[in-house]
């Protein structure tokens, strides 16, 4: 069972950053959608953080007014920080600047009480908040940064937030609709979604409105504003500097999701003894199958693409020989065999690279397949990917090839027996029933441990995929 992490001081409780994943220990804020001031509800969205799998949004947990932002954005923080401030009762609470989180933690302390007599929250309201919970291992903290603060357009009238300040009702304000990837590109232009005219179904912002609300001059202050309506909000962090033209490094944090991939790429390199083989390949019937497939009103709507073909052929060569989906077990020295293959799509975000997998694509029906694929296609590019979708995979595809790279030599993803990498798929000159023909060619990779898959596994698995590409009947045949 989740436990909410909160301490209330009077009216003001503190919203303490929570486990969003499974066991992970921080987390970086990438955005804050309120500002001090602001009014919030039970399940609003104030925050989007990023951990080391997936980036996550926070909602908070009751109904108030922001007093506080503790953490700036782009700041990492522990599990168990305080990050915002809510007062739930109306009462003047905290202040509205940033106020270091471990300050905060020392005079309250979680859970319990400053102020004599204070009510506790009901029993009966309970939220629901997935993977909440203080992780019980401790953590080295890191430096935090010094918080820098950019003016921030007002996102209401300024008597509404003079009203604010001065402990009056504040006037609610609507959260824009926009999907993270535009709400990116808001950030990044300087543009407030809370003035761009939303032009998408049911009032979602599109990365249209959003260049349009650009304009090439910036905007002049309005006369007679009070200060405070113009005040930069304390939690939003400077865009990072542009290095002027005689700047000769740039450094740029190792953190989120690039660091857990560099810490796993270290731990399997030097852990599992890779093995990388190569065939290349006559795919001309498989690029002819694919246009097929296009018209076939089975996959009416689908993503048909030469990968889907490469994932059925892969899945049909695993069930030849299932020794290749397996895992090793050092502390029990047994090798694990299993007995579905949870298939691993290598795919390249804004974030960093991201592995999810299709649970149970062995079960899979070609047409179920080409769904899952632009399912976990179109999530990781909206960076919506779960750290469930991540876990758990069995055997991985990643395709080079659409960078117009030849082949590699791909590194395992931690738990895993084998990797295939796809190449480009090229018009060469081909000897085709005893003539050189131009025909569609590609180069397949296959990485394996080679603790538990010898080099004739190895050799099997990986020509019986390229004989399947070469005779997409086999399909039929060999499933």
């Amino acid at each position: 069972m989740t436990t909410m992490t909160e301490a209330s001081v009077g009216a003001v409780r503190e919203f303490k950053m929570p486990d969003v994943g499974e066991g992970l220990t921080e987390a970086e804020i990438l955005k804050w959608y309120v500002k001090p001031g602001d009014t919030v509800t039970d399940g609003q969205v104030v925050c989007e953080v990023e951990t080391a799998k997936a980036a996550v949004e926070l909602p908070i947990p009751y109904d108030g007014v922001v007093r506080a932002l503790h953490v700036p954005e782009g700041t990492t923080v522990d599990v168990g920080t305080a990050i915002i401030a809510v007062d739930t009762g109306g009462g003047t609470g905290g202040g509205t600047g940033v106020e270091p989180a471990r300050e905060t933690a020392a005079r309250e302390p979680a859970g319990e009480a400053t102020a004599a007599g204070e009510p506790e929250q009901p029993q009966g309201r309970q939220p629901v908040l997935v993977g909440y919970g203080v992780a019980a291992s401790s953590t080295r903290r890191r430096p935090r940064k010094a918080p820098q603060t950019p003016a921030e357009p007002a996102s209401a009238p300024a008597a509404a937030i003079q009203a604010e300040l001065n402990g009056q009702v504040p006037v609610p304000r609507e959260r824009p609709l926009a999907k993270p990837p535009v709400r990116k590109l808001a950030k990044d232009l300087g543009v407030d979604l809370t003035t761009v005219v939303p032009s998408g179904p049911d009032g979602i912002i599109t990365r249209e409105d959003v260049h349009a609300a650009v304009t090439p001059a910036p905007a002049t202050e309005p006369a007679g504003a009070p200060a405070a309506a113009t005040a930069p909000s304390p939690a939003v962090a400077a865009p990072a500097a542009v290095p002027s033209g005689g700047a000769r490094e740039t450094r740029v944090p190792v953190k989120g999701v690039r660091k857990a991939t560099a810490a796993a790429m270290v731990g399997s390199a030097f852990t599992a003894p890779h093995v990388t083989e190569f065939v290349t390949v006559d795919v001309t019937r498989t690029m002819k199958l694919v246009e097929e497939l296009k018209q076939d009103k089975e996959f009416e709507g689908l993503r048909v693409n030469p990968l889907l073909l490469i994932a059925k052929a892969l899945l049909v060569a695993i069930r030849r020989h299932p020794d290749i989906n397996a895992s090793w077990d050092e502390a029990a020295q047994e090798i694990v065999v299993k007995h579905y293959v949870n298939l691993g799509i290598a795919a390249a975000t804004p974030r960093g690279l991201l592995v999810p997998n299709i649970k149970d694509a062995h079960a899979k029906t070609l047409p179920e397949l080409a769904r899952s694929l632009g399912e976990l296609v179109t999530t990781a590019r909206e960076g919506k990917t779960s750290p469930a979708a991540m876990q758990g995979g069995t055997v991985t595809i990643t395709n080079v090839g659409v960078f117009g790279v030849d082949t590699g030599t791909p590194i395992l993803n931690p738990g895993e027996s084998a990797i295939l990498a796809i190449g480009a798929i090229k018009l060469q000159p081909w000897v085709h029933k005893g003539k050189v023909k131009p025909r569609q060619v590609t180069t397949l990779a296959l990485s394996f441990d080679h603790r538990l898959v010898d080099g004739e596994l190895g050799s099997k698995v990986l020509a019986d995929v390229a004989a399947v590409l070469e005779q997409p009947k086999r399909l039929i045949t060999w499933a």
